[in-house]
């Protein structure tokens, strides 16, 4: 297969274009580099199966270029993150929405398989537990920064749907759930990352909001076999398929697990979302889903648990540290 990767040096990224390459595809690869490092795809650097082009999604006689060839289409390019969708809101709205517009055209033209990933965002404030992917979307006003970015997934999604419908194409969407793993950045709000930065450094952990709120982890690793498959569908075909792991944890729990799984004498400290996002931040105290379509579809079953996801970013930030400022 040749695929034509987009957000290739993104977190999510990155990883599924080290396993396409593993498993004997060929990868043309996209990334503006806005929030992607091209230090996440050194390793494969020199596979003589990789392209790697810098440039935008925005930037439609390059997509195209690029989507010629290609037999299958991942795009994974989109602005996302808390604090990204809190400064660069305009930005944001015009990647997540054009952008996938004109990678969704580049796709009909050239007649290749199109994967979307999309976000459990869309849900918005449906505190439901077993999210399944015919439920129901509760979200506030647009108004408020705080659902562009539900809002901006929930337009792709139908984009994708009603160009299946309309034009026959096969095109496919993986709304994920709170993907994590190495080289996943607390730069822009992710919440793992970044209280494992914090517990390494003995820093307090920072929960923000009344830490109750319940979220689900599922490692990367567990989750970029499942989009290939999931791209190579054809029962998936015009389908969102939640993709995720449905252990629930609390973010005071998930504190605790991090500063157990590190040895960290680090405490954990409060901030009220009104002191970290601004004035007008609505957060949501429950997204759990079911990702039995996902199983019956793929036979998908993550194997790695919430301890595994946090070592396995301790491990990576380590990794990363110069030797002389390692912990014993």
């Amino acid at each position: 297969m040749r695929a034509f990767v987009t957000g290739a040096a993104g977190f999510i990224g990155s990883h599924l274009v080290e396993h396409l390459l593993e498993v004997g595809h060929e990868v043309v690869a996209l990334d503006d580099l806005s929030t992607g490092s091209i230090d996440n795809l050194r390793e494969v650097s020199d596979h003589p199966a990789l392209q790697f082009h810098r440039g935008s999604v925005l930037d439609a006689d390059l997509v195209d270029d690029l989507t010629a060839g290609a037999d299958t289409v991942f795009h994974l390019a989109a602005a996302v993150g808390a604090f990204v969708v809190r400064d660069r809101t305009v930005e944001g709205i015009r990647v997540n929405v054009h952008g996938t517009d004109v990678v969704l055209e580049a796709a009909r033209r050239h007649g290749a398989r199109l994967l979307v990933a999309s976000s459990s965002e869309v849900y918005g404030k449906n505190t439901k537990i077993g999210l399944r992917e015919d439920d129901d979307r509760i979200v506030g006003s647009p108004l408020m920064h705080r659902w562009s970015y539900s809002e901006a997934k929930a337009l792709d999604e139908s984009l994708v749907s009603a160009s299946v419908e309309a034009f026959g194409m096969h095109g496919v969407i993986a709304r994920l759930f709170n993907t994590v793993g190495p080289r996943q950045t607390g730069l822009y709000g992710m919440v793992v990352p970044r209280f494992v930065a914090q517990a390494l450094a003995g820093e307090p952990l920072t929960v923000f909001g009344s830490g109750e709120q319940i979220r689900c982890f599922c490692h990367v690793l567990d989750v970029v076999p499942a989009l290939v498959a999931l791209a190579a569908c054809d029962e998936a075909t015009g389908r969102a398929v939640n993709i995720g792991r449905s252990e629930p944890v609390s973010i005071d729990e998930l504190a605790r697990r991090v500063i157990a799984r590190t040895g960290s004498s680090s405490t954990i400290e409060r901030h009220t979302y009104e002191e970290i996002y601004g004035r007008g931040y609505e957060d949501l105290q429950r997204r759990v889903p079911d990702c039995g379509l996902a199983e019956w579809l793929l036979g998908f079953r993550p194997a790695r648990d919430l301890d595994d996801v946090i070592d396995s970013v301790v491990a990576d930030q380590l990794g990363r540290r110069p030797a002389m400022t390692r912990p014993a």
